[in-house]
């Protein structure tokens, strides 16, 4: 659909005035020219935008001629429309929105789907400086009644009928109440000049309309191709009013809630059971019967900042917030927990410390100066130790570390919380990653014999702020799980290449300091002969004397860019039914690359960054060599019980030796007395009882 007539008069007017292209100051609208059919609009100011106001204006054409943009007179409200500024990194965006409701433009239509805009006007915005006009944005409104937002969906009860014998929705791609849905032609709402329109393109299959479709075991279908030559003996013949898609969806009774807030409710209600003691799983309760909240992470990856705390679960979570929205929890020093025995409280014992390094927790720093502006303390790592005994909690220790920043802050803030749970009588000893075999999403255990706290674990990056080497934090590497990690480094335009590489080797090494991993997740610390393995280094980087080549200003050969960790991982038997797994071994190696110094139109004398990566690769190797396909399941595809849903091989399943419901001699006993029924019923047939008379 073209413009109005009008609106090529003001480009051609506006291309004259010199208004459409940058001015002085580089300042120009992002899209210049906006089609707007919606409520609200938005395009960016760029350039120059230091002393530059904003304002909006409505053109009223007269005899089809439109006036002179003018940026004498400054508005931000016009008529029924309203103009929004939010500044930006060296821009401004701008919003035009519609300041009444689209509800009266519904009212006014008699026909859904009117040919005719029930708005039609012509907007400029512009950008000045001491009334002196340097951008323009020209807006062309043109919006109909048929806008989905000006259609309500209803709000009363609406039943469901009975989906065993009525489909559900006979009309799926029916999506905009009130209104034609284009390509639908199962849709009540559209009239017949508008099917015609998009007839030759409707929408097929169910999302068409065809929510009933023949079956493929119904006699009366066409043949699929690809089925075996026997498929039309075991045919159906039903009508198709008896379709097994009826009662596929959930059976509901009624639909629509009054409440259309998206909100997460977690227990909703209280049970307080802490009395009798704790089980794994309980909830923790406070004195006053409320749950003791933590944030935590939900399966959608959302954070719940009153998320209730478990009994016996340990959980290590980190939460990203607006600083701008960021509400300081109550003081857990204040909270009294019961312990699990009537009567029983235990106050937590809390130890703060300060943060140092702001740039690992908060990103994206924006800070607005204001005078007489305080600072704020802000919580960025809270850890939690539970002490137990049997179903009660004894001890309760609290470190949280917080840091100061200014009260108008912006940018966002990541957050870690963790909570861990250790018997009453337990000292500071390594926690065990499984018994005997690792668990999954367990830490490798590792050894470092070459220094005397020889007890340490595998490393991949965490990186924070701009995710530089240098603030990078660690994280250990979990059992089961594999990983990719990295980080920049800080290199300059005359860097010295061996002095590069040594930077990058002692950065990746300092991921695997560690000589030995254990076999098991319950290895000794202290004896190297129960169950340790000698980590292999392969292909370790020479940050010896440059290559031959002789290296250039910005180039340098061979630079330690990449770790790779491969660890073998076996099935090594089962304790109680659950299979235990443990590590066969454990190889490093370095990849390297060519760095070159990335200029723009010159080369300045500002460092570059050079990525650094490591990945961590968990390869399982079986217990025993799988069985090799016989020529026959090569071939005979058909007969392959993982590949089709009728196995001829199963017929006789009960009795082979795959099958461990029951023993063999009750499967043979009970496959006997089948053998034994169906000679009896065949002795007893009236074939058979013809032919003995036959005979005698």
């Amino acid at each position: 659909m073209g413009l109005s007539p009008p609106v090529p008069l003001l480009l051609g007017l506006l291309l004259l005035q010199g208004v459409v292209r940058p001015l002085w100051g580089d300042l120009v609208f992002i899209p210049s020219v906006i089609r707007m059919s919606g409520p609200a609009v938005s395009a960016s100011l760029v350039g120059g935008t230091e002393d530059v106001t904003v304002s909006l204006a409505l053109l009223q054409d007269a005899e089809g001629l439109l006036p002179v943009p003018s940026c004498g007179v400054l508005s931000n409200e016009t008529g029924d429309w309203s103009l929004t500024v939010t500044p930006s990194v060296d821009s401004l965006e701008v919003t035009v929105r519609l300041k009444r409701d689209l509800q009266w433009c519904a009212s006014n239509e008699t026909d859904s789907f009117s040919e005719s805009p029930c708005i039609v006007q012509t907007l400029l915005v512009s950008a000045s400086h001491n009334s002196s006009c340097l951008a323009h944005l020209l807006i062309q409104v043109e919006i109909y009644a048929n806008s989905s937002l000006a259609h309500n969906a209803s709000e009363n009860v609406t039943v469901i009928p009975n989906q065993v014998y009525q489909p559900l929705g006979p009309c799926p791609c029916n999506l905009t109440a009130g209104a034609c849905d284009v390509r639908c032609c199962c849709d009540q709402e559209c009239s017949s000049t508008l099917t015609d329109l998009f007839r030759e393109a409707c929408f097929t299959g169910v999302f068409g309309g065809d929510v009933n479709p023949a079956f493929d075991r119904l006699c009366s279908a066409p043949p699929v191709p690809g089925v075996p030559d026997w498929s039309p003996l075991l045919c159906v013949q039903s009508p198709l009013a008896n379709s097994p898609f009826l009662g596929y969806f959930h059976r509901g009774s009624a639909s629509s809630r009054q409440r259309t807030s998206v909100d997460v409710y977690l227990h909703t209600d209280v049970k307080d059971v802490s009395d009798f003691g704790y089980k794994q799983g309980d909830p923790i309760m406070t004195v006053d019967k409320a749950y003791f909240t933590i944030p935590q992470v939900s399966l959608a990856g959302q954070c719940l900042h009153s998320a209730p705390v478990a009994f016996l679960q340990n959980f290590d979570v980190r939460c990203a917030t607006h600083l701008e929205v960021y509400q300081e929890r109550d003081d857990i020093v204040n909270v009294k927990i019961k312990n699990g025995a009537i009567g029983g409280i235990v106050t937590p014992k809390v130890i703060y410390e300060e943060a140092t390094d702001l740039d690992k927790f908060i990103t994206s720093t924006e800070t607005l100066l204001s005078n007489g502006s305080a600072p704020r303390n802000v919580n960025v790592e809270e850890h939690y130790l539970f002490r137990w005994n049997n179903n009660t909690i004894t001890e309760i220790n609290v470190k949280i570390l917080r840091a100061e920043i200014n009260a108008h802050h912006k940018g966002i803030i990541s957050q870690r919380f963790t909570v861990k749970f250790l018997s009453y009588n337990s000292g500071n000893e390594k926690e065990s990653s499984g018994n005997p075999g690792y668990q999954l999403s367990k830490p490798i255990r590792a050894l470092n014999t070459n220094r005397m706290n020889n007890v340490t674990t595998l490393h991949l990056w965490q990186s924070a702020g701009r995710g530089l080497c240098t603030s990078a934090t660690f994280k250990p590497i979990l059992f089961g799980e594999n990983a990719l990690s990295g980080c920049l480094l800080e290199v300059g335009l005359h860097e010295n290449c061996t002095q590069l590489r040594e930077n990058a080797v002692e950065l990746l090494g300092s991921l695997i300091q560690a000589t030995h991993v254990a076999t098991r997740g319950n290895s000794d610390y202290r004896d190297l002969g129960d169950g340790w393995l000698e980590i292999i280094r392969a292909d370790a980087p020479d940050t010896g004397a440059d290559p031959s080549v002789s290296s250039t200003n910005g180039f340098c050969p061979d630079i330690p860019a990449q770790l790779s960790i491969r660890i073998l991982i076996s099935d090594a038997g089962a304790v109680e039914g659950i299979t235990q797994q443990e590590i066969l071994g454990v190889e490093t190696r370095f990849s390297s690359v060519s760095w070159q110094f990335q200029c723009g139109l010159t080369c300045e004398e500002r460092p570059d960054l050079a990525p650094l990566s490591a990945s961590v690769q968990f390869i399982k190797i079986p217990a025993q060599l799988p069985h090799p396909l016989t020529r026959f399941q090569i071939n005979f595809t058909e007969y392959d019980c993982n590949r089709n849903e009728v196995c001829w091989p199963q017929l006789l399943y009960p009795v082979t030796q795959y099958y461990q419901g029951e023993p063999c001699s009750q499967c043979v006993a009970k496959g006997l007395l089948l053998v034994s029924f169906f000679i009896l019923a065949v002795f007893l047939s009236d074939p058979w009882t013809r032919m003995c008379k036959a005979w005698s």
